[in-house]
């Protein structure tokens, strides 16, 4: 299960998320880990899918977006509106606590997690004979429209999963950002610059919103520091909404020495996980 802070989930804006796994203590890790994972790639369902939990936030948002219907249970992170772009609608269905032993007492016949966390949890639940898959986690968007068309057949929904993607292409059909529309002119310069200064960097979900929003993007990945966002100042500044609960981390976005910059605020709950919805991120960039 993702437990991170919310300061660590905003920087989780300039990369890709990376929870610690759960630990059970039943058996050793090295022995529950040897059935191999289904991929999405494989075979599909046997049988009828319509009792899935959810141990993921990213998968929480897919199933809550293509399938609500059929949940039952996500984690308790779905329900925070501050990282979860479906926080309404899963604050109105359960949520369970991602132990082997209460997903087993809710009977699902499908476990949805990612390829991260909870290890030691899913290979207890194949143990039990439950269907485990862990889902890819897309950074850009020929992988959201992949893995949404794969999700969308896992759960026997593939017209929502069109329906989805064809919202998302809508937004991304926007104009490219004005500054394109000359012949030869460069690119603009942008950065996503997160909590603790993390910044976006090459093969990042965040680098893939500045391309498509028509951006260069600047940033190299891990941490850059005030001196040296000021020694290579963007065209423009995209930074988190500003937290419920500020923070030392999150103080550094708001240094009077950046009031020069122009400035975006993009949701945190667009960028954390790759989805559909992620195309607002770039519409917001492109106004």
């Amino acid at each position: 299960m993702i437990r991170p802070a919310l300061g660590l989930l905003l920087a989780l804006l300039a990369g890709a998320p990376g929870p610690a796994a759960e630990r059970l203590t039943e058996q050793p890790a090295e022995r529950l880990t040897e059935q191999p994972a289904e991929r999405l790639t494989e075979q599909p369902a046997e049988r009828p899918t319509e009792r899935i939990v959810s141990l993921n936030l990213c998968t929480d948002q897919m199933l809550v977006l293509l399938a609500p219907e059929k949940v039952v249970g996500l984690t308790p992170l779905a329900r925070d509106p501050a990282i979860s772009f479906v926080a309404a609608q899963a604050a109105r269905l359960p949520v369970l606590r991602p132990s082997a032993e209460t997903v087993l007492a809710h009977a699902p016949d499908l476990v949805l997690a990612a390829r991260y966390g909870a290890q030691t949890t899913l290979a207890l639940l194949e143990r039990s004979g439950v269907r485990v898959v862990r889902a890819d986690l897309p950074d850009d968007f020929p992988g959201i429209r992949a893995e949404t068309r794969r999700l969308a057949a896992l759960l026997g929904v593939s017209a929502r999963g069109e329906a989805l993607l064809a919202e998302m292409d809508a937004r991304l059909a926007a104009p490219p950002h004005r500054f394109l529309q000359d012949v030869g002119v460069p690119a603009p310069t942008a950065l996503i610059w997160g909590a603790r200064g993390y910044a976006s960097g090459p093969g990042t979900l965040g680098d893939a919103v500045l391309r498509a929003a028509g951006y260069a993007d600047i940033g190299r990945g891990g941490r850059l520091g005030l001196e040296a966002l000021l020694a290579h100042r963007p065209d423009l500044l995209v930074v988190p909404d500003a937290p419920r609960f500020p923070s030392l981390a999150t103080d550094l976005l708001d240094h009077p020495a950046t009031a020069g910059i122009p400035r975006r605020a993009v949701p945190p709950a667009l960028l954390i996980c790759a989805g559909p919805f992620t195309a607002r991120a770039v519409q917001m960039l492109v106004r």
